[in-house]
C-alpha cells in the first residue's frame, strides 16, 4: 500500500534585483476561475443547443404562416390549379348564357385541345366531400368530355386543370365574372345574353326578378347602346324562345325589328309559332327568312297580317309578372308571362314520379280557370 506524500510549501527568499511577482490571493483561484468541469461544459452545451433549437422552430413557424397566408391570397384569387377529375365537377349553381342546340365552334375547341392541350384552365369552387361547382370554362369542360368519350382515355382526358377558388363569392359576382368572360367572344349573341338575362332573374338564389333590370346588373361592362339591345332581345326571347331553334343568328337589326313588331301588332308570336310548329328540319336560312317576313324585311318590306285563326291567342295582359313563394326547399321564384309560366326552386323535379308530377301540374291548371 503506497504512501501519501506530503508537499510542504516554502517561501524561498528572493534574488537580488529580481522582479517581484504579483501576489494573488487565495492561491491558485484566478486558474479554477477560468477552468470549467465536464459537466458545466455538458450542461452549458445543452442550453445553447435548445436556444437554437427554439430559434429554428420559430423560424419555421414563421415561414409556415407567411406560406399559409400565400396560399389562401392564391386561392381566393383563383390562382390554385389542380388536375379536378370530369366527374367531380358540377354545373349547377349558375344557369349558363349559351343557348342550347349545336355549338359549332366546339370542335375547333376540341381540336386545339387535341393538339395543343388546354393553355387556359377553367375555375372551379370546392362544393364539399370532394365535389366542385364550375364557375367558368363551360365550353372548356365541354371539350374535354367530348374528348374523354370520343377516347375513353380516362389518363388523358379523365381530369382538367381548374384554378380553385375559394368559396363564398357572392352570386352576383359570380354570373359577372361570367358575363364578363363571354362578352369578349366574338360570337355570343343578343340572344343569348338576353337569355342570360332571363334565367338570371328566374334564378331562386338571386333576388332581381325583373330581366330588365338584371341587365344592368349583369352587363353593367357593356355601354348604355349596347343593354337597350339585350333589353329589346329580351322582348323577343320571351315570347319566341322556346319556338326558335337559331336564336342566337338572329342578326340586332332583325332582332330589334322583330321586337317592335311582338309589341305593335298583336297576335304576332302566336302566328311564328305556327308557322314553325313541328317544322324540326328547317335550316338558319329557313327559320331567319320567316322572321323577316314578321318583320317587315321580306322581298316586298311588309310583314304579313297576323293570322286570327292560324292559333289561339292568349289575351293581353301585363308583359310579366313575378312572384315568390317560400318553400321547404328554399324561395320558389314564379315568372308569369304570355303564354308561359315557370317555375324555379333549389329541387330536383326528375326525382318526383311522372305521375305525381304530372296531377299536381294538372291541378295547378284547373285551378286557375
Amino acid at each position: 500500500m503506497s504512501r501519501k506524500r506530503r508537499v510542504f510549501e516554502i517561501d524561498m527568499p528572493e534574488e537580488p534585483g529580481a522582479a517581484p511577482e504579483p501576489e494573488s490571493f487565495p492561491a491558485g483561484k484566478e486558474e479554477r476561475e477560468h477552468r470549467r468541469g465536464p459537466m458545466a461544459t455538458a450542461i452549458n452545451e445543452t442550453a445553447e443547443s435548445t436556444r437554437d433549437r427554439a430559434r429554428l422552430e420559430a423560424q419555421i413557424r414563421a415561414e409556415n404562416d407567411a406560406l399559409a397566408q400565400e396560399h389562401v391570397r392564391l386561392k381566393r384569387a383563383g390562382l390554385i390549379t389542380d388536375m379536378i377529375p370530369l366527374d367531380a365537377i358540377d354545373t349547377r349553381k349558375l344557369i349558363r348564357d349559351r343557348a342550347p342546340g349545336a355549338d359549332y365552334e366546339l370542335a375547333e375547341l376540341v381540336e386545339s385541345i387535341r393538339d395543343i392541350g388546354l393553355s387556359n384552365p377553367i375555375r372551379v369552387e370546392p362544393a364539399g366531400e370532394g365535389r366542385y361547382e364550375l364557375i367558368q370554362g363551360w365550353r372548356r369542360l365541354s371539350a374535354y368530355r367530348q374528348l374523354l368519350e370520343e377516347s375513353g382515355d380516362a389518363e388523358k382526358w379523365g381530369r382538367i386543370p381548374a384554378g380553385i377558388a375559394a368559396r363564398g363569392e357572392e352570386l352576383q359576382g359570380l354570373y359577372r365574372r361570367m358575363v364578363d368572360e363571354n362578352l369578349v367572344r366574338k360570337d355570343i349573341s343578343f340572344a343569348e345574353m338576353a337569355q342570360l338575362a332571363l334565367h338570371y332573374a328566374m334564378d331562386p338564389m338571386t333576388e332581381e326578378h325583373d330581366p330588365e333590370k338584371a341587365v344592368a346588373i349583369l352587363f353593367k361592362s357593356a355601354g348604355y347602346q349596347k343593354r337597350s339591345y339585350i333589353r329589346s332581345f329580351i322582348r323577343l326571347m320571351e315570347s319566341l324562345g322556346e319556338t326558335l331553334i337559331y336564336a342566337s343568328e338572329i342578326p340586332r337589326a332583325l332582332g330589334l325589328a322583330l321586337s317592335q313588331r311582338l309589341d305593335e301588332v298583336p297576335g304576332t308570336a302566336a302566328a311564328i309559332r305556327a308557322e314553325l310548329k313541328d317544322w324540326d328540319t328547317r335550316s338558319i336560312k329557313d327559320e331567319l327568312d320567316i322572321l323577316r317576313r314578321y318583320a317587315g324585311q321580306g322581298a316586298d318590306g311588309e310583314a304579313p297580317a297576323a293570322p286570327r285563326a292560324a292559333a289561339p291567342t292568349v289575351p293581353a295582359g301585363k308583359a310579366r309578372t313575378t312572384f315568390q313563394i317560400e318553400r321547404p326547399q328554399g324561395s320558389a321564384k314564379c315568372t308569369a308571362a304570355n303564354g308561359r309560366l315557370e317555375i324555379r326552386l333549389p329541387r330536383d323535379f326528375t326525382a318526383v314520379d311522372r305521375r305525381r308530377l304530372e296531377a299536381a301540374v294538372r291541378a295547378m291548371l284547373e285551378s286557375l280557370d
